[in-house]
């Protein structure tokens, strides 16, 4: 078994989310209905032990399985079939391979391969190399990696692309070794919302929360253990007053520099985020939508709860789609507050 899901786990994780960029990669059986079907399937999710998978519907029907009626997974198309085999080509290759050799792989254009991989995936070819090396080289950090290890593990051939704030939003060693070489300005202060926490390196701000003070406190020093942490609510009074101010509905812009650390995915996410005007929301369904991956919605819901800077980045806004306020990382009070305030009614 190989390719872009190659273990049996993987490929049940997808069956359990409903990835449809896992159609085309692998089908899936049911033995005790007998049929086959695409990952995406809105079907009933069968039992684990029942579940089998095949790399083809050819395979699934020479097991003596039978098409889904619903989501008819003979039709997954040539297309969707490419795109899985470029992802697969550019997650498995030691160096990205360009667009000409992917192309003719496939056996499509680049041109027609460009279009059709970023209006399935929402990036180009090379964006999805990029952020695989990004991940990978996180991941090499994380683990203790020296940087110039992670580095060419992940891929880079140079260090150049390494320090750019579109990839972690701190430099690599500051990342791997818990934010080493940072030093984040933070304060607990009362709000309209409870005590807020609010935490900037140099860049922007790297926290808004909302919560005890000493968990989130004891929060901050766990995510970025080796910074050194200023408890000192000076440095931060440009950022306190837009915060309060807008809070206290005195505002309703919060055009404020984030030096939050996230994968290429989640900045895309709350990038869209901060589109949505003041006083409107979207749903996740949407919100996939802006950013070019309507079938992600499970993924943008999951970058909505990590993201690290509440208000800034306005995850309140959005909403589900059958209705109600929904969840919310700091508490589902405090989201149907802000969503009232914004609709014109000041916080108490």
């Amino acid at each position: 078994m190989d390719g872009v899901y190659p273990t049996e786990e993987s490929r049940w994780e997808a069956v359990l989310t409903r990835d449809a960029r896992a159609d085309g990669a692998f089908w899936y059986g049911v033995r005790s209905t007998g049929i086959y079907c695409r990952p995406s399937c809105p079907s009933r999710r069968p039992r684990r032990e029942n579940a089998s998978f095949h790399d083809s519907p050819q395979e699934a029907r020479a097991r003596g399985l039978r098409a889904c009626l619903r989501c008819e997974p003979d039709g997954v198309s040539a297309g969707t079939r490419a795109v899985v085999r470029v992802r697969f080509l550019l997650e498995t290759a030691a160096t990205p391979p360009p667009l000409s050799a992917l192309a003719a792989d496939v056996g499509l254009s680049p041109f027609h391969l460009q279009r059709l991989f970023k209006r399935a995936v929402g990036l180009s070819p090379k964006q999805y190399a990029v952020g695989l090396r990004h991940l990978r080289f996180k991941e090499g950090l994380k683990m203790g990696k020296p940087v110039t290890e992670a580095m060419y593990d992940a891929g880079h051939e140079t260090s150049s692309t390494l320090y750019r704030k579109d990839g972690l939003g701190m430099t690599p060693g500051a990342y791997r070794a818990g934010g080493a070489g940072q030093t984040i300005h933070f304060a607990v202060v009362d709000s309209t919302l409870g005590p807020m926490l609010v935490a900037a390196t140099a860049r922007g701000l790297c926290a808004v929360r909302f919560g005890e003070a000493d968990v989130m406190t004891a929060e901050l020093r766990a995510e970025y253990p080796a910074a050194t942490l200023i408890e000192d609510a000076a440095p931060l009074e440009p950022y306190l007053q837009s915060l309060h101010a807008y809070l206290d509905g005195h505002s309703s812009e919060l055009k404020l520099d984030a030096d939050a650390p996230g994968t290429d995915f989640q900045q895309r996410v709350w990038a869209a985020l901060r589109q949505i005007p003041h006083g409107e929301t979207r749903t996740y369904a949407e919100l996939a939508g802006m950013i070019g991956q309507p079938r992600a919605v499970r993924a943008v819901a999951t970058a909505c709860a990590r993201n690290p800077v509440a208000l800034v980045v306005p995850c309140h806004r959005i909403i589900p789609k059958a209705g109600g306020s929904g969840g919310y990382r700091w508490g589902v009070e405090r989201k149907a507050a802000l969503l009232e305030a914004e609709r014109g009614e000041r916080l108490l």
